[in-house]
């Protein structure tokens, strides 16, 4: 039995989004491809046939991890967390860097909706389990690739 994992309701959605186009477009258009493919005659030296074959194997693998990672979700909408200013997931955090006085804002997401350029970074990123649990004006330090970083948490956001 898989253990259940945060995902934010917007990361589930999108979750939901590609499983409805994997089964509604992507699956149809390769069993076609496949047929075509079949239609042809000899399969043993048909690279359609192959690659069909392949991309089937690809979307039908994925629907499987779509559908077992949105079961084991414990979806959370970060517009009803109640976490009294503490730094939990799906929370949006404003920082101060300590050091260079840069400000950035970054949401705590699951693994799977983690995106630097959207300023959403992984529950299990040493920055989020640093900031977890604090609060505003606390300072969060932690092991960054360049060397130690410290920020300071300027606000935190449920939205």
């Amino acid at each position: 039995m898989a253990t259940s994992f945060p995902l934010t309701k917007h990361g589930a959605q999108l979750l939901k989004d590609e499983l409805q186009r994997l089964k509604s477009v992507e699956r149809p258009n390769v069993i076609n491809a496949i047929a075509e493919a079949r239609a042809q005659g000899d399969l043993s030296e048909n690279a359609e046939y192959e690659s069909a074959k392949e991309r089937q194997s690809f979307i039908e693998g994925r629907i499987a991890e779509l559908e077992g990672k949105l079961s084991a979700a414990q979806i959370i909408d970060p517009a009803a967390l109640d976490a009294d200013g503490r730094v939990v997931f799906g929370a949006t955090v404003q920082l101060e860097d300590i050091d260079s006085g840069d400000k950035v804002t970054y949401q705590i997401v699951g693994e799977d909706e983690a995106d630097l350029k959207l300023s959403k970074i992984s529950v299990a990123s040493p920055l989020a389990r640093a900031l977890i649990g604090k609060y505003a004006g606390d300072v969060a330090s932690f092991q960054a690739p360049g060397g130690e970083r410290e920020y300071e948490i300027l606000d935190v956001l449920y939205r």
